[in-house]
């Protein structure tokens, strides 16, 4: 949703409109309100319903999970809310106040799981109030600065029809596009626990909890790229922004292959320094999610420059589709005695399907090199992460399985990694843009 408000700031940028600029924002935050009112009923109803009929959670535990739900629904809505103002920050490319927001987020709610032990009452209700204050201080700084730094960020009233139908519609088929994630990811979670119950769902849940890390850490890289695609695009530059599109997959891959290596080698160490005690099924869990995020990590950059063109229906449909897909397909399996791990193949084939989908689909609305990307992109990303995983995994076998060996293993995952991307992964234009920044940047030193 961000990504989609973003779109619309960026090209008002782009265009330099600053009477624009002003009804797109104040559009775009009537259109989240609005968004906001439909999925609260929806929560309050259908899902408040399915949760307390159909969910296999325990009686004397039925009490928290609503409150849990509640504060959930409530946070929610309060981070649409504030989608608008998230989008302003990134298409103004303020990255750094962007960081610091993101920080304070992250400090406040490691801070509520510090003070958990300090109150006498349910421990999950306690944490699920904590992180809907959390959402509720993210809300509130994010509007201030908004407010403070950029005059367009005051809500005005707006009869500009138009605009709103328009922002609408792309939201609305941005949100429909983006319910097949969610259903791929958050349905399975409902499979999972009417198939095997709560314990399973607790492993699944710490194996994307620790994938998180390196999947926001990727993210937040896109979205500092997201404008300039964006504004590229508004500005006519269609080449310009192909190529940042594919440098942008090719280098989200990397960074995030670097990440993962040492944590997919060492996962069930990682779990266990972590949490002393492994649930079963964690560590494959784990392994499996970060595959998936490899292949994801290429996809964003296409979805960006989808939106760019504002022709997001055709694109959302087939997308949303391709994601669906994966809910019954996995229902069958479970259904036919699959293990649980079948739900993570057929969430990795899915992603590959729709990776695949993604290209055609951006060429259909501008054409480019499809070519050229599968095999400069696509295939060398695969090469690259080969030999990137193979000394490792060598390596890791002489290393001890403690911290130190973990450091050791990361430092030199890290190295070799970088080694095999500038030997293998680059074009010549790209080592040679490298090597002249380092020489500036070492004869500015000298």
């Amino acid at each position: 949703m961000v990504a989609s408000t973003q779109r619309f700031l960026s090209y008002a940028l782009g265009q330099n409109e600053q009477k624009y600029l002003e009804k797109v924002f104040s559009t775009a935050v009537s259109v989240h309100f609005f968004m906001a009112l439909i999925i609260l009923f929806i929560a309050e109803t259908i899902g408040l319903w399915f949760l307390n009929v159909y969910m296999n959670i325990s009686a004397e535990r039925l009490y928290a999970a609503n409150w849990v739900y509640q504060c959930s629904v409530i946070s929610f809505v309060l981070r649409v809310l504030s989608v608008p103002y998230n989008a302003s920050i990134v298409a103004h490319e303020h990255m750094k106040a962007f960081s610091y927001i993101s920080m304070l987020d992250y400090s406040l709610r490691l801070l509520a799981v510090i003070l958990l032990p300090l109150f006498p009452f349910d421990k999950l209700i306690v944490y699920s109030v904590s992180i809907l204050v959390v959402s509720f201080i993210d809300r509130l700084v994010n509007t201030l600065y908004c407010n403070t730094y950029f005059i367009e960020c005051r809500w005005r009233f707006q009869r500009n029809c138009k605009l709103f139908t328009e922002m609408f519609s792309f939201a609305s088929w941005s949100f429909i596009g983006n319910l097949g994630f969610s259903i791929k990811d958050q349905g399975i979670n409902i499979l999972i626990n009417l198939f095997f119950g709560s314990v399973v769902n607790a492993a699944r849940g710490i194996a994307y909890q620790v994938s998180s890390v390196a999947s926001g850490f990727m993210g937040n890289f896109q979205m500092a790229i997201n404008p300039q695609i964006t504004k590229r695009y508004a500005l006519g530059e269609v080449d310009s922004m192909l190529r940042l599109v594919f440098a942008s997959s090719k280098y989200s891959f990397f960074l995030l292959m670097i990440i993962v290596i040492p944590l997919y080698i060492r996962a069930p160490y990682v779990l266990e320094l972590w949490l002393g005690n492994v649930p079963a099924y964690t560590v494959d869990f784990l392994r499996l999610v970060l595959i998936m995020l490899l292949v994801d990590s290429m996809a964003g950059p296409l979805v960006t420059a989808v939106q760019a063109t504002g022709r997001v229906r055709k694109f959302q449909m087939v997308i949303a589709m391709i994601m669906l897909g994966n809910f019954p397909i996995s229902y069958l399996f479970l259904k036919m005695g699959a293990e649980v791990y079948c739900v993570m193949y057929v969430a990795i084939a899915t992603s590959v399907i729709g990776l695949i989908a993604r290209l055609f689909l951006l060429n259909a609305l501008i054409p480019f090199d499809l070519w050229g990307f599968i095999r400069g992109v696509i295939f060398r990303n695969c090469i690259v992460c080969c030999l990137s995983m193979s000394l490792p995994l060598l390596v890791s076998l002489w290393l001890s399985d403690d911290f130190w060996g973990l450091v050791g293993l990361c430092v030199q995952s890290t190295v070799y990694s970088v080694i095999i991307i500038y030997v293998f992964g680059l074009k010549y234009s790209e080592r040679s843009f490298i090597l002249a920044r380092i020489k500036g940047w070492i004869k500015r030193r000298g």
